[in-house]
């Protein structure tokens, strides 16, 4: 299988708000670069959009290197929370509802097709890649307020 680095970020103004992901997908020296956003959501379902678009955009199954400042994203996966979430129909272990069960449903379902292996890194901080997918969404919920 082909390895891919994929660096994800998500932002808002405002929680909810205009929201934006941005996307980066590196393979074999090339890089790839995706961004969209939302008029009216959170700064979470961007996150989790960022990943699931970066995931949707490969055309087969791959290990997957994925990158993302968002610890709400790497620890479900990781940790496997999301998955313990999905067992109890989207309530967490303190019995509240789980959020974005509609995101989680469709980035569960990617991970079952690509092997991911996950980085937390910081926001705002040394990581070029990240701080790119950071312009690439704040572009994006710029252009929504039409700033």
């Amino acid at each position: 299988m082909k390895t891919v680095t994929l660096y994800t970020d998500g932002a808002c103004s405002g929680n909810p708000g205009p929201g934006g992901w941005g996307v980066i997908l590196e393979y074999n020296g090339y890089e790839k670069e995706l961004s969209g956003g939302e008029a009216n959501t959170t700064n979470n379902r961007m996150e989790l959009t960022a990943v699931i678009r970066g995931l949707e955009a490969l055309k087969e199954p791959c290990v997957v290197e994925l990158y993302s400042d968002s610890k709400y994203v790497i620890d479900a996966l990781e940790k496997g929370w999301a998955w313990g979430w999905k067992q109890r129909g989207w309530i967490k272990s303190d019995k509240k509802p789980a959020l974005n069960p509609d995101l989680w449903e469709q980035l569960l379902d990617l991970t079952r097709k690509h092997q991911l292996r996950y980085h937390w890194v910081k926001g705002h901080a040394d990581n070029p890649k990240n701080n790119r997918c950071d312009e690439l969404a704040v572009a994006q919920w710029k252009r929504i307020k039409g700033e």
